[in-house]
């Protein structure tokens, strides 16, 4: 049989169960959010089904106001149907897959399965969000059909914006009903599997809250600081900003406590069961409601001055008072600034003589050694435990990888030399000559497998591509600084990015055309595309703005003129190519690297894509086809017999887009901003871009691909400039624009119009290229334009003046 889930139930609108609707509605999947009647009903509102549905309202509430947003687009709401556990229950009949995420109790959790279990329709799939009670208990009693189609789907929150998917079988769940899961967990939603064991907390809170309570003791036995502790176990170990107690201030001291409570009283045979008894004064701060973001304060917290200026504050352990701090200067966050490469930056770190390097060394041996002894109890592959933890917790590296960064013989010896037990499995490896516990072979990421004593192949999709395995198994054909061209197979090849946030500069722009060059001549089709950098990263954030702002300052305008005609030529080259170009974005494509998308045939792009053209905020414009691109974007789908067409419906939108700076905070929104066409996809999992754009390269050429025939294009005209003025002038009345965004807009309506012709009139695309390079050295050579510059490249936010 063929599964298919066409319409979905939650059941539990709390913040977890209104984040996988949302993630579910967001994939088109028609979805039941149901919670319970409310206890406190009068006897008037006892038949009302306004307030019977009131907690499963105030749920999809959360859902519409959630900031940064839950849904992709708030359209997305429209597939979610709230409910409630008395009067819509039957609804469950109709649902191809159940997810259960209410309270963490297991009386309670048994009773709602054994209510599901006559009402589900046979094969319909049912699962838990538990993280800590076990499926076994929950599905005591059940019949074998239900069993056979439970598991547990551990997601984690924020739901859309967290990659880790933990799957978890039940001792009877059919193998069929497991895989489809993973690939639909995978394919459809986007999410990162990991199998797990029915084990307490499974894999990424097993190990990740241990890592950070242990790391709590720590900091009070050495004397160490909240604010030193987070820079320690920040960037400079590859860990979000957010580092430990921030992040656990987002997380919830309350959720944390639990969890951390919850595995102590599961995990009596743990040798290290002690590393989750949070500290005392982590159990009065919740005792006093300080419990993070949701109380707005918790290990930190802001406070305004009568000025509304804003102080940052973080709790003292022995006061319990919130104080102010400073910068924190240790020599080892120093050195570790200092070196080029994340492997070096955690050696700097882990191997100083300071006392912040010895504490982060206890922290950090104490979290690999925990993470090894769980092989096999909760894991059977250090690979699980990796993924957990980097898609759970955004850290660039797991343990495994961490250990490989600082040097496995390195710190084997001295954790020996400190009296740490080191992992018998461990010591094995590296006894049979094993420095490592993963490496490559052939373009290929292998394994250590403690089991098989033994390197093993990481399975990886078939639907993925991997760049960095086919540049190590001498795929790249062409390479400079800034740029590769890598072989993808079939005759198709993969323009990849690698300068700073993947910005673009000349060596790159004339590395794109050389690119182009050499696809025409041994090839059928080319991607662009990149896969460096943690979520969301960036496709590419613009033009390279130091490079901009030195020639403007040093009177070089020429340079920058030159720049511009090689990009024009070179998104020229890509839209008119003889083979089909396929643009993969994700993450940032912003300015320039929108430009090069909106160039491209086509655009598979991640569902998480903020693309928008924002020049305007440093005072300049689209200077590589944005205008023109982005103009026959909105109207090339026109039908041709159409002829009698208002093209103000579409400048508007075309000119707002770009004079107010729009960026999508998603894929969907970028295509309800007109950045991307009917024909462009979007993909949910950012792993399978690049073998997503592949195909659909191979796709154009099997339907025996044309390129575009160049032709005059029809534009607005002055009409458009008189239209805009006029809206300009309340925008600036009203105080929404300055003087001089509006001094950047009409010039830039003037260039999207296609200057001072009629409307409607047909002008050549060079026209359009022309105003917008004209334009943009003109804007170069305003000082505020310059002023904006410089305080976007100082404090990275926009200059309104």
């Amino acid at each position: 049989m063929t599964r298919k889930i066409r319409k979905a139930a939650v059941i539990g609108s709390g913040v977890m169960g209104g984040g996988i609707a949302a993630l579910l509605a967001s994939a088109g999947v028609k979805t039941l959010l149901l919670d319970i009647v409310p206890f406190d009903l009068k006897d008037e509102e006892k038949s009302d089904p306004v307030a019977r549905n009131r907690i499963a309202k105030a749920g999809m509430d959360t859902v519409l106001m959630s900031r940064p947003a839950l849904l992709m687009q708030p359209k997305d709401a429209d597939l979610i149907s709230i409910g409630n556990l008395e009067d819509d229950f039957d609804k469950l009949a109709e649902c191809d897959w159940i997810v259960e995420v209410v309270v963490e109790n297991l009386k309670i959790k048994q009773e709602l399965l054994k209510r599901i279990e006559p009402v589900k329709k046979p094969g319909a799939i049912v699962s838990s969000n538990t993280s800590g009670i076990p499926l076994k208990s929950m599905s005591e009693g059940l019949g074998a059909e239900f069993k056979q189609h439970f598991l547990g789907t551990h997601f984690f929150n924020p739901v859309r914006y967290m990659k880790l998917l933990e799957i978890i079988p039940g001792e009877d769940t059919l193998p069929e009903v497991l895989d489809f899961m993973a690939d639909y967990g995978e394919r459809v939603l986007g999410k990162g599997i990991v199998w797990a064991k029915d084990t307490p907390n499974f894999v990424g809170n097993r190990i990740g809250v241990q890592g950070m309570v242990k790391t709590m003791q720590l900091m009070l036995e050495d004397g160490m600081t909240i604010p030193e502790v987070d820079a320690l176990f920040g960037p400079a170990m590859g860990r979000p900003k957010t580092a430990m107690f921030k992040t656990a201030d987002l997380v919830g001291l309350d959720t944390l406590a639990h969890v951390a409570k919850n595995t102590y009283d599961l995990v009596a045979d743990d040798e290290a069961r002690d590393d989750f008894v949070m500290p005392e004064f982590v159990g009065k701060m919740i005792e006093g409601k300080m419990l993070g973001k949701k109380t707005k304060g918790g290990f930190y917290k802001t406070d305004l001055t009568p000025e509304w200026k804003k102080i940052r504050k973080v709790i003292d352990p022995a006061t319990m008072e919130h104080g102010e701090y400073g910068k924190v200067e240790l020599p080892c966050l120093s050195a570790a600034k200092a070196a080029k490469t994340l492997p070096e930056k955690m050696k700097a770190v882990v191997y100083g003589d300071d006392k912040g390097a010895k504490f982060a060394w206890k922290a950090i041996s104490a979290n690999l050694i925990y993470a090894a002894n769980r092989i096999p109890e909760i894991s059977d592959t250090i690979v699980e435990i990796d993924n957990a933890m980097k898609w759970g917790f955004n850290l660039e590296m797991g343990p495994f990888e961490t250990w490989d960064a600082i040097g496995v013989k390195e710190s084997v010896a001295k954790m020996e030399a400190d009296g740490l037990t080191v992992p018998e499995s461990v010591k094995a490896m590296l006894a049979a000559g094993n420095d490592n516990f993963y490496k490559m072979e052939n373009g290929k990421p292998y394994f250590y497998d403690f089991a098989a004593s033994a390197y093993q192949p990481v399975k990886i999709s078939d639907n993925i591509i991997s760049l960095a395995g086919l540049k190590a198994d001498s795929k790249t054909v062409k390479s400079c600084d800034s740029a590769s061209l890598v072989d993808l197979g079939d005759g198709v090849f993969c323009c990849e990015f690698h300068t700073k946030m993947n910005a673009l500069n000349g060596e790159l722009i004339t590395f794109m055309g050389e690119a182009l060059e050499y696809v025409d001549a041994n090839g059928v089709g080319m991607v662009l595309g990149n896969q460096a950098g943690g979520m969301p990263g960036a496709f590419s954030a613009g033009a390279d703005l130091t490079q901009v702002a030195m020639a403007a300052k040093e009177n070089q305008l020429d340079q920058v003129e030159a720049m511009i005609h090689e990009l024009h030529r070179v998104v020229q080259l890509e839209k008119y190519s003889p083979f089909p170009v396929v643009a993969a974005p994700f993450g940032l494509a912003l300015g320039g690297g929108c430009e090069v998308c909106l160039a491209a045939d086509r655009i598979v792009a991640h569902s998480e894509l903020y693309m928008g053209l924002v020049e305007i905020g440093v005072g300049l414009l689209p200077g590589g086809g944005g205008c023109l691109n982005l103009w026959k974007k909105m109207t090339c789908d026109i039908p041709a017999p159409v002829t009698d067409v208002d093209l103000a419906k579409f400048f508007v939108p075309t000119f707002m887009a770009i004079a107010m700076a729009k960026v999508s905070m998603s894929a969907a929104e970028a295509r309800a901003n007109g950045f991307l066409g009917p024909k462009d996809r979007i993909v949910f999992n950012r792993d399978y871009l690049i073998g997503e754009a592949k195909k659909e390269v191979l796709k154009m050429v099997d339907e025996g691909y044309a390129p575009p025939v160049r032709r005059p294009i029809k534009v607005f005209g002055a009409a458009a400039q008189g239209m805009i003025a006029a809206e300009l002038f309340n925008m600036q009345s009203a105080k929404y624009v300055s003087e001089y965004d509006v001094f950047l807009a009409k010039r830039i309506a003037t260039v999207i119009s296609g200057g001072d012709v009629r409307t409607n009139s047909f002008v050549d695309e060079e026209v359009i290229l022309n105003l917008e390079r004209e334009t943009f050295i003109d804007f170069l050579k305003e000082e505020k334009t310059l002023a904006r510059i410089e305080h976007m490249l100082t404090t990275g936010k926009p200059l309104r003046n």
